[in-house]
């Protein structure tokens, strides 16, 4: 009997031992799912879910301002272009958009400005994509900008460049060839796109053209036109067509076939090779102003600006570049569109800055005013 009790008592303690031992079990196993599931750190605090970036960017945004940096004077097409954005971009970001206009030392000191601003994604500007390729290449004094350093947000529209008359001038570009008097072609500061147009395009064909710099924008150039101080200047097609159709000018030259119905009978610089001394180099000259051309206008954002806001913004201006409202808007305003993505606009600015050693010695000697 005595025997039989220390079995039973035995086996009791065997139980009792495997039951709490399964239910210690049950506890670790439940404190560490409780544990997992309130994503408790090591400190014991809870953390937070992760938010999705592209949600913790447009939530960022959401009320905030943005600057919008121009970096030439009101009423020309950079202003223009500028001005038709702003209000989709508020639309697609839920932030409000202030313009603010900066122009100076041929469009260098509104890039300039952008380029050290906060890297917080609340300010972006619009830039002559090709007139700060060249001023790099040359070196410029005041060009304090990395081009590949920039936030690209995309581009809006490509550059397709034409030679514009006053209507009191020549008539067309051929019967400029035959003047016994220089022409005058005005631009604004040295490095500015105007000013390197002119430069390289008479520098090429072996023209008769006075270059006049200086001036601070379209406006002022098209306002010294009209008084005869000028017989014309270069420009986009889209910041001049509002002159020509006022009557006041006629584009006699264009950069290539743009495929632009206004321009389908104004001859191609390539048409004049043949005036050039040496038509071989002036058609590599040309061509390589046609690629700083393809630089457009983009608009960026300062360097350093946090992955998912860039990627937000991008996102932003891809939506309105694509928006029905803004397309039908920009078509009444004659605002030509050649939308490129952000990615897509830093790779043709870094092609555009690969030149042979002799072109860009050109291209220098012309922004800096020794030609």
């Amino acid at each position: 009997m005595k025997k039989n009790s220390k079995v039973l008592f035995m086996l009791m303690v065997f139980c009792v031992s495997v039951g709490l031992l399964l239910v210690g079990c049950s506890d670790a196993s439940s404190g560490s799912s409780s544990e997992t599931k309130e994503q408790v750190n090591v400190e014991g605090t809870e953390v937070e879910p992760t938010q999705p970036s592209s949600e913790a960017a447009a939530e960022f945004y959401e009320g905030k301002t943005i600057k919008f940096i121009i970096p030439y004077t009101p009423g020309g097409g950079y202003d223009e272009y500028a001005r038709l954005l702003a209000p989709f971009l508020e639309k697609h970001s839920g932030a409000r958009v202030e313009v603010h206009n900066l122009p100076g030392a041929g469009g260098m000191r509104g890039v300039n400005e952008l380029f050290i601003s906060p890297p917080d994604g609340l300010t972006i500007g619009i830039m002559n994509g090709g007139a700060m390729v060249t001023n790099k290449i040359a070196d410029v004094e005041g060009a304090d900008y990395e081009l590949d350093q920039f936030s690209y947000l995309g581009r809006i529209v490509n550059d397709p460049r034409v030679l514009m008359f006053s209507k009191n001038s020549f008539q067309t570009f051929e019967e400029s060839l035959d003047g016994d008097r220089p022409v005058l072609i005005g631009a604004t500061g040295l490095g500015g796109t105007t000013y390197v147009d002119a430069v390289i395009v008479s520098e090429a064909l072996n023209l008769n053209w006075e270059i006049v710099h200086g001036f601070e924008g379209a406006g002022e150039i098209e306002q010294s036109m009209l008084r005869g101080e000028l017989d014309g200047t270069w420009g986009s097609f889209d910041s001049r067509a509002d002159f020509a159709d006022s009557g006041y000018g006629q584009f006699v030259l264009q950069r290539k076939n743009d495929n632009i119905p206004e321009l389908a009978d104004v001859p191609t610089y390539f048409d004049f090779l043949d005036n050039a001394e040496d038509p071989e180099l002036a058609n590599e000259i040309l061509t390589v102003l046609n690629a700083l051309s393809d630089t457009g206008r983009p608009l960026a954002t300062s360097p350093g600006v946090p992955q998912e806001r860039l990627e937000f913004l991008q996102d932003v201006f891809r939506k309105t570049m694509e928006d029905p409202e803004f397309l039908e808007k920009a078509a009444s305003e004659n605002r030509l569109l050649d939308y490129a993505s952000g990615e897509e606009i830093l790779q043709i600015i870094q092609d555009a800055t690969i030149m042979e050693e002799h072109i860009a010695d050109i291209f220098t000697k012309a922004i800096q005013g020794e030609i």
